[in-house]
């Protein structure tokens, strides 16, 4: 399933960079150094909070994130009571009642992520005919997702002169195209931080990045966790082997 909306959100981005396409080449993301990068890399937990906080604040209008529930935040640090009042900050529709009707309640934790719009017409409707792909596997959806995702949101520049922006449309360096039909969804001190990290374009944008590197592969630490206990098992399976070897062959010349 994840697979396949991974390729949903991929297909999403390319239909909206199909009518751009030969306006211009998109520049290349640059490296960023993410802390949960390589064979011990991990999640920022205070990073996931702040990116947390700008999808909700910034991102949660137009995007959803389909495949998270509200529970999954304690991973990430936040307390069960934190959880509940994320969760029952939002109406779900529920139901059918005992007269078969659906009715609306707070949300719970085991809910899944509220979706901004009830269907992707309506998504669509409000968007100028764009419609804004799910982001839970956002990271995994594009060539070097987290990079990607970073060098998109702090892109967006003045169109050149000469350079033909088609109505509606926003400039940015780094999308397939250079035209997107997202405005620039961050600006300086966009969002107030609950810790009083300063909220620059640069940090709000690898935060959200964080955030999304996460719902795309929560389980990361663990897997990473288990493959470093299989390397060393797997050493000392060797070494324990070749000293058998020799000694089973010291007398055989």
């Amino acid at each position: 399933m994840r697979a396949l909306i991974a390729a949903g959100a991929v297909m999403a981005g390319i239909s909206l960079a199909a009518p751009a396409l030969a306006s211009g080449d998109a520049a290349h993301a640059p490296a960023t150094d993410w802390s949960f990068k390589g064979l011990f890399g991990t999640f920022d937990r205070g990073a996931l909070q702040r990116g947390f906080q700008v999808y909700t604040e910034v991102c949660a209008g137009c995007h959803s994130l389909r495949l998270m529930s509200y529970r999954n935040l304690s991973d990430i640090g936040f307390k069960e009571e934190q959880v509940k009042e994320i969760a029952a900050a939002v109406e779900v529709e529920d139901g059918p009642d005992d007269e078969g009707e659906m009715f609306e309640r707070p949300g719970r934790p085991s809910d899944r992520f509220k979706s901004p719009f009830p269907n992707a017409n309506a998504a669509r409707a409000s968007n100028n005919g764009a419609l804004p792909p799910d982001l839970t596997l956002m990271v995994k959806a594009r060539i070097d997702g987290a990079n990607y995702l970073h060098a998109l949101m702090t892109g967006y520049r003045d169109a050149p002169e000469g350079f033909e922006l088609s109505e509606g449309m926003a400039y940015n360096v780094y999308f397939p195209g250079n035209q997107i039909a997202m405005p620039s969804p961050i600006s300086e001190d966009g969002v107030e931080y609950a810790d009083g990290t300063k909220a620059t374009v640069d940090q709000m944008s690898r935060d959200v990045t964080t955030f999304l590197a996460w719902t795309a592969e929560p389980e990361m630490e663990e897997r990473k966790r288990l493959g470093i206990k299989v390397i060393l098992f797997l050493l000392v399976l060797t070494g324990m082997l070749y000293a058998l070897k020799r000694k089973i062959w010291a007398d055989i010349h």
